[in-house]
This record gives structure tokens, C-alpha cells and sequence, in this order.
């Protein structure tokens, strides 16, 4: 069984919290100047980013070489690439609609309000979900069976989210699919290929680390929560209470899975 750098890891856990929360408070300051905080969308992927290689760098004579860096590599490809795609999809847009709707609710200043609800704790969040990937780092030993597969769920996940991003930016560039549902690819699938995609590399990169139970177990918390997100309130659920009332969408997710991939059920 692989051992674990306990000490090491617990004492470099207030550096990774100070680098998740210095990312987002340059991202607050941009919101502020440029009067878009969506623009913390694209700090999400960046955030976790830098905890991997801050984490990387910490955790350096604590763990099996190729393991650090391997997980950093993964969560720096997914993480970059996830930001690179929402600043080009949202480039020439104004605020997001989501955001503009909790801020009309700020009881004061809506700087104050933006920099507790929303930057403040996206901050939190990146931390505890990269818990695993912080802790990959400490982890010796070479990788084994569970850790190997780890890497093929996470490269599924990255394909799935890379691919149906791809699918839906080809969709919406065709004008002649205006006022339609995209159900085509990977989104006859899944009407979430992207969020699967996200579940399925967190719980890749959680594998990673689970060649030591007991840090696996301290860790679990991150990909849970990830995949809480990703289907309650701020990914797909709130996604498709935003999409019901648009016209074909009662029956694409009549005939569609709402997560887990499936065949599509035939149209009636």
C-alpha cells in the first residue's frame, strides 16, 4: 500500500487556499473595471490551474514524480482549455444573465455583494474540489491498476466536454438553426455531454490519489461536490429551468438523457 505525506500535505493547504483566493481576487478587480463579472467563468479553469501547480511545486520530495505530474498536467489541460473556450464564447457579449439576476437581489453595494457570493466563494469551492489533486502530489509510490484507469475516465470526461463544446459552437454559428434545440452528436446522447464531461474528470482525477485509501477518503468531498454542481442548481438543473420554455425542448428531454449517456429514445 502506497504512504502518504500527511504533514507535508496539511502544511501546504493554506498556500493553495491563498492561490485559489488571489486568482479570484484579480478576477474581482477585472469584473469590476470592465462591469462583467462573467469574466469569472473563465477564472474557474485558471483557479484550478495554479492550485495544481503550486501544489506541484510544494509537494516536490514528497511523492512519486510521475504521479505529480501527471495530475498536474491533466487538471492544467482541462482547466486551461475549459477557460480558452468560454472567453471565446463569450467574447463581444455583455454581462451574463445570471449574474445581472443575483446582483439585482445585493441588499447593499452590488461590488460587495459580487465579491462574497460570487468570487469569494468560487474561491472556496476551488479549493475543496481540488482537494484530490492537491493531495495526488503527496501520494508515493508508483501508480497502480485504479490510478491508471483514473486516466482513461479522465481523458473520456475531456473528450466528451471538448467534443460536445465543439458540436453545440458549430450548431449556434449556422443561422438556419436559430429558434432550434441542438440534438444532434453527442447531445442526442446526453442533453449535458459538457457537465458529464466535468463529472467524468474529477472523478478521474480523484482515482488518481486513491492508491492511498485514507487520502482518498479525506478527499472524496471534492469530486462530490463537483458533481453537485454540475446537476444542481448552478449546472444542469438551473440550465434546464433557463431552456423549458423554449419551443421542442419539452420533447428532446422526453426522448434525451438528462446526464449519463444513452441511445436517444425514438421520436414520437
Amino acid at each position: 500500500m502506497n504512504r502518504f505525506a500527511w504533514n507535508a500535505f496539511t502544511g501546504h493547504l493554506a498556500a493553495t487556499a491563498a492561490v485559489a483566493l488571489a486568482v479570484l481576487l484579480v478576477t474581482f478587480v477585472i469584473g469590476l473595471r470592465t462591469g462583467r463579472h462573467r469574466v469569472v467563468d473563465i477564472a474557474w479553469g485558471v483557479a484550478f490551474s495554479a492550485v495544481a501547480l503550486t501544489s506541484y511545486v510544494l509537494s516536490a520530495g514528497h511523492g512519486d514524480d510521475g504521479r505529480r505530474l501527471l495530475v498536474t498536467v491533466l487538471t492544467c489541460v482541462w482547466g486551461l482549455r475549459l477557460a480558452a473556450h468560454i472567453a471565446w464564447r463569450g467574447r463581444g457579449h455583455g454581462e451574463d444573465p445570471r449574474y445581472e439576476r443575483l446582483l439585482a437581489k445585493a441588499p447593499g453595494s452590488r461590488a460587495a455583494y459580487a465579491l462574497r457570493m460570487v468570487y469569494l466563494l468560487q474561491a472556496a469551492l476551488v479549493w475543496l474540489v481540488s482537494l484530490p489533486v492537491q493531495a495526488a502530489g503527496y501520494v508515493t509510490g508508483p501508480m497502480g491498476p485504479v490510478a491508471l484507469a483514473g486516466v482513461l475516465l479522465w481523458l473520456t470526461g475531456l473528450l466528451f466536454e471538448a467534443v460536445g463544446d465543439h458540436q453545440l459552437a458549430r450548431f449556434k454559428a449556422d443561422p438556419g438553426n436559430r429558434g432550434h434545440i441542438m440534438d444532434r452528436g453527442l447531445w442526442s446522447w446526453t442533453r449535458h455531454p459538457n457537465y458529464f464531461g466535468d463529472f467524468c474528470v474529477w472523478w478521474g482525477l480523484f482515482l488518481i490519489v486513491c492508491d492511498a485509501p485514507a487520502a482518498a477518503a479525506a478527499t472524496v468531498v471534492g469530486p462530490v461536490v463537483m458533481s453537485l454542481l454540475l446537476t444542481r442548481d448552478s449546472g444542469k438543473a438551473l440550465l434546464e429551468r433557463h431552456m423549458a420554455d423554449r419551443p421542442g425542448y419539452a420533447a428532446y428531454r422526453r426522448r434525451t438523457s438528462g446526464f449519463l449517456p444513452r441511445p436517444p429514445r425514438r421520436r414520437l
